[in-house]
């Protein structure tokens, strides 16, 4: 175990984040011994799951996870997935009960390997002591090639506590491949893209992994093309950018974007897996008579969705620099203008109305808030629900890995823990300055809400604030396709759970908001409280409870619940 101390902290592992039970004492012991990793004990092995994940999305190295044997393991699932889905690299380092008693079901022995391996892109149990190095160097090379994801190494306890060979002064990493794009194909996307009347390039979470916004930046600048981004790739470019066409989508987009996307008729996307929340229900819709170049890491995403006209298999960053290149090369300067105006009018037209001032608290008010309260350098984490769409529908991101949401599992809960993994991931990038801002919803606080104490046992100052509908507000308005409201409203007594309260009870603060003129000088107050305690600071703005987000089935058939300016006619 000493060995496998040694490797993490060579692969660039400052901190794990784990729950120590009698099958992984020997890695805990070894961490003792070797130093050099600094650990925090976490309430829920979940939890541990979600606090490496929101390391991993801040600093872009693999986050490390710890369990025991049984419940211990199952409980990184959720983690496990949540991961994968979004292609963060992770390694889980579950122990196990002893190699000889697991075919006697022995206590707490499950087959974790078997459970996980849907969910990670490698899963192995360590049946000799001396395969550790290689398995954990592997494991390592995985994680972060291709198209990055979690995985995990299960260890009987018995094998843990042999003794190998192992000289650190001696070993060293496995080498990443980066996946160069064929030059043919980078010419044939380049007379495709030149050849359009009304393109775009689309911009999904595969370049904020390939740390490819400074490519994607240049690229749309130097052949004025507007670009869009998916909800995993939100931040690639400022949302202010004169060029960006926000997201396209039938829940976290914007009108300008699916009406920018509707009239366009090429789309260059790069590392983007197009999500059913992003092209809707009828794929068809979203094709309809356009030119697809799709560009991703992975082989297998090709044509899964979209059949593209040109697909390339590319590292996202490599891609677009071969791109400019070749379009530099030619000297290349597509006819665009008419279009980049057309592209400007409907931004400055199709917008959503956010300045509410009526009581109840409107939630896009809420979200012009925040955006005028905190800077382009603040980190935000927010899961799901009807706030994650609000939130892609109207919160402005400014820089890459800035805005982090879990986009494709959603799990609730996500924000509590992932922010300490963000929190601890800046400490490591000597920026433990930088604010952290998690955005809550009311019903999934409270699934992972015991993490607020490693937080507090820690010193983890962050910022929560909540919108609370007292609802299951996503369901709830899901339900009205049903015809029903059925076992999703949880309001109880006069204003349901006193989440101040339960902030304090984890010796953090917490206020509560009722009146829109009163979110501002709560933010304020938290901001500057979280620094004074180092604590999370709560605050719980009450919203309408019944309020709907702009949905749809079909990016051409969002249903806008509030007046909207333009919506009658045409910008």
């Amino acid at each position: 175990m000493e060995a496998a101390v040694h490797i993490m902290r060579d692969e660039g592992v400052d901190i794990a984040f784990g729950c120590p039970g009698a099958a992984i004492l020997p890695l805990y012991k070894a961490m003792e011994t070797v130093g050099g990793i600094e650990h925090l004990i976490v309430r829920h092995e979940e939890g541990a799951t979600h606090m490496a994940d929101g390391w991993a999305r801040t600093n872009g190295r693999v986050g490390v996870a710890l369990a025991t044997s049984g419940p211990g393991a199952t409980n990184l699932v959720t983690g496990l997935y949540t991961a994968f889905a979004d292609s963060i690299p992770m390694l889980c380092v579950t122990g196990q009960a002893v190699s000889t008693k697991l075919h006697q079901e022995a206590f707490q022995a499950v087959d974790i390997v078997e459970i996980a391996r849907p969910v990670t892109k490698w899963a192995v149990r360590i049946k000799e002591a001396a395969q550790i190095p290689w398995a954990f160097r592997e494991a390592f090379r995985v994680a972060r090639e291709g198209r990055p994801g979690p995985v995990l190494i299960d260890i009987p306890v018995d094998i843990a506590r042999r003794e190998i060979r192992y000289d650190p002064a001696l070993d060293a990493r496995l080498p990443v491949t980066r996946v160069a794009p064929h030059p043919p194909r980078v010419e044939a996307a380049l007379d495709l893209l030149l050849a359009a009347e009304r393109p775009l390039v689309l911009a999904g979470g595969g370049v904020i992994l390939a740390e490819a916004s400074a490519e994607l930046r240049e690229l749309v600048e130097y052949l004025r093309v507007p670009f869009q981004v998916t909800l995993m790739g939100k931040g690639a470019i400022e949302d202010d950018h004169e060029l960006n066409m926000g997201t396209t989508g039938i829940q976290t987009s914007q009108r300008y974007a699916n009406a920018s996307f509707l009239e366009s008729d090429f789309v260059l996307a790069v590392g983007a897996r197009f999500g059913d929340r992003h092209t809707g229900a009828d794929v068809g819709v979203y094709r309809g008579e356009r030119t697809f170049v799709h560009v991703d890491v992975e082989p297998a995403q090709l044509g899964k969705v979209i059949e593209p006209d040109l697909g390339i298999v590319s590292d996202a960053r490599l891609f677009l620099a071969a791109l400019l290149a070749a379009a530099r090369a030619r000297r290349a300067v597509p006819g665009t203008g008419p279009w980049v105006e057309r592209c400007r009018t409907l931004k400055r037209t199709l917008t959503r109305r956010e300045d509410f001032d009526t009581v109840p608290v409107k939630a896009p008010r809420v979200y012009k808030e925040i955006n005028e309260i905190f800077g382009p350098d603040t980190y935000f984490v927010t899961a799901i629900g009807l706030y994650q769409i609000w939130g892609g529908q109207h919160q402005k991101a400014h820089l890459p890995r800035r805005y982090q949401v879990c986009g494709q599992a959603g799990p609730l809960g996500w924000e509590v823990p992932a922010a300490i993994g963000v929190k601890k991931a800046l400490e490591g990038m000597g920026r433990g300055d930088t604010e952290v801002v998690g955005i809550v919803g009311d019903y999934g606080f409270q699934y992972m809400v015991e993490e607020l104490a490693v937080a507090a046992q820690y010193d983890i100052p962050y910022v929560l604030i909540m919108l609370n509908n007292e609802y299951l507000g996503l369901i709830r308005q899901a339900s009205l396709g049903y015809g029903m409201n059925y076992q999703v409203d949880i309001h109880y007594d006069e204003t349901g759970t006193d989440h101040v309260k339960l902030m304090e009870a984890y010796g953090c603060a917490g206020r509560r908001v009722v009146d829109p003129a009163d979110i501002r000088p709560a933010v304020e107050w938290a901001r500057k409280e979280a620094v004074s305690t180092s604590r999370p600071v709560l605050v719980e703005i009450l919203i309408e409870r019944e309020a709907n987000t702009p949905h749809g089935p079909d990016i051409d058939s969002v249903r806008e619940f509030e007046p909207v300016p333009g919506a009658h006619g045409t910008p």
